[in-house]
């Protein structure tokens, strides 16, 4: 125990001289990122790819349906798969800003692994969550350590990095809630089949579908597909392509600066009313002041290389 609280404690030093004020930093290590917040916010509403976050000082809240998460520095979250979900921090302040690491799952590696598993590894892939906290322990810590030095190499990223993020995938599958993560990828299990869905549906977010044809595609039921999908997403599929199209245009506007029709037009939407009534119904303000907004509240900041 007392090896874990030290390995935290040079992690959390690490990377806060990484953030010297608050934002998102991309890295050179492709899918990781770091954030610092130096104030609570308000719970908004935002979409989680299958990532882990840890929050290495702070406190967050994020309810996924009717399930409710808390996290904090000695927790790590998971989300096996695309979540529309509610989230905010419930503990920052500018003395003790909350700082998080964040790190997108591989799909295919997860896949890969699973079917790699030792013989001796125990694999129940029955599972009836789609996200779940666990304690964080020494072996990911360490491994989250040495990725972290890889920022001061960065010639080294290209070997070492993927092999140091295999090795966190890998713990994850062989760790408490590992059955998690396999039940998406076991293939033939229904929620594979949800997984192949919504992995359809956010290639295909902008085009028009029948809830019946992607039940086809993915080979299930009709009767019982849209059951299964809003047990895993809280959201029914066409609930899911709205949320998509939603997030899309508002980083369209955030990241690529593009107008208000233009982001309508981009994202699928043949009516810009019904676009900006959709919009404020699931974001709570109007598209040009809720871009107005996380403009002047939220920095974004260039890649991060080295610390200075």
């Amino acid at each position: 125990m007392r090896e874990l609280e030290i390995a935290k404690k040079e992690l959390r030093t690490r990377l806060w001289r990484r953030m010297p004020q608050q934002g998102s930093y991309e890295t050179a290590i492709p899918g990781v990122g770091i954030h610092r917040r130096d104030t609570v916010n308000d719970p908004g509403r935002c979409l989680y790819t299958p990532r882990i976050v840890y929050i290495f000082q702070g406190r967050k809240h994020t309810t996924v349906g009717r399930e409710e998460y808390f996290y904090g520095e000695d927790d790590l979250f998971i989300a096996g798969v695309d979540l529309p979900n509610t989230s905010n921090l419930i503990e920052a302040s500018p003395k003790k800003p909350a700082m998080s690491l964040t790190i997108d799952l591989d799909n295919n590696l997860i896949a890969q692994l699973a079917l790699e598993m030792p013989p001796s590894i125990s694999i129940d892939i029955t599972c009836d969550k789609s996200a779940v906290v666990q304690p964080i322990d020494s072996k990911i810590v360490d491994a989250f350590l040495r990725l972290e030095s890889l920022l001061d190499a960065p010639e080294e990223v290209p070997v070492l990095g993927p092999m140091i993020l295999k090795e966190i995938h890998f713990r994850l599958l062989i760790g408490p809630n590992g059955n998690l993560l396999r039940s998406f990828h076991t293939f033939g299990t229904q929620r594979n089949q949800v997984a192949q869905a919504i992995s359809w549906v956010r290639q295909h977010f902008r085009e028009a579908f029948q809830v019946e044809d992607l039940a086809e595609r993915v080979h299930m039921a009709p009767s019982t597909f849209p059951r299964h999908f809003k047990e895993i997403t809280s959201l029914s599929p066409l609930q899911f392509q709205k949320r998509l199209r939603l997030h899309e245009a508002q980083r369209l506007m955030l990241g690529d600066d593009l107008d208000i029709s233009n982001a309508c037009d981009a994202v699928g939407y043949e009516s810009l009313t019904q676009f900006n009534r959709e919009y404020k119904r699931l974001f709570g303000e109007p598209p040009r002041r809720n871009i107005t907004r996380w403009q002047s509240d939220h920095l974004h900041m260039p890649a991060l290389v080295a610390a200075e």
